[in-house]
């Protein structure tokens, strides 16, 4: 198998999806966030001084997925359909998990726009909260699930 992002000289280019069919196409991305168990506490209680944490994470999450093409460099934009994410609290492990759906319905799939949901939206957490914890680690962030497109269906092993 080849890679797409390079013509046949070698250079980097825009794959040309033109001549793509257009079909419904979501990915599913997850991604972890390790703290101290105070500033896990702090979160969950809502008594973060920069205010509520998940709640802007969210809305990072979802800017993220749709700003996408301008980060990375030959992604395509997208008209995104719905994207959403959403955190577990793991208490027991000091660790929030954030999962985010992309859905369009385009020629190329969404995978780059829910893989970069999940790490602005840690990302986000991290911002808000390393004042008091700058020891956090984000990890695990991957693909879970891809439909759609000619590539078919993926479930990651993990």
């Amino acid at each position: 198998m080849s890679l797409t992002h390079f013509n046949s000289e070698g250079h980097a280019h825009m794959v040309d999806v033109g001549s793509k069919s257009h079909s419904h196409r979501v990915a599913i991305a997850s991604g972890t966030i390790q703290m101290a168990p105070s500033t896990l506490d702090m979160i969950t209680k809502g008594e973060a001084k920069k205010g509520d944490v998940l709640g802007v994470a969210r809305i990072a999450g979802i800017q993220g997925a749709k700003r996408t093409s301008d980060l990375i460099p030959l992604c395509h934009p997208l008209t995104l359909t719905h994207v959403s994410v959403n955190f577990e609290i793991d208490s027991q492990n000091s660790l929030i998990i954030c999962t985010c759906r992309a859905e369009t319905t385009g020629p190329t799939g969404v995978e780059m726009e829910a893989l970069t949901s999940v790490q602005v939206a840690l990302l986000t957490i991290y911002d808000m909260c390393k004042a008091v914890d700058r020891g956090m680690r984000m990890n695990n962030i991957h693909l879970i699930e891809k439909k759609g497109g000619k590539s078919g269906h993926f479930i990651s092993k993990d």
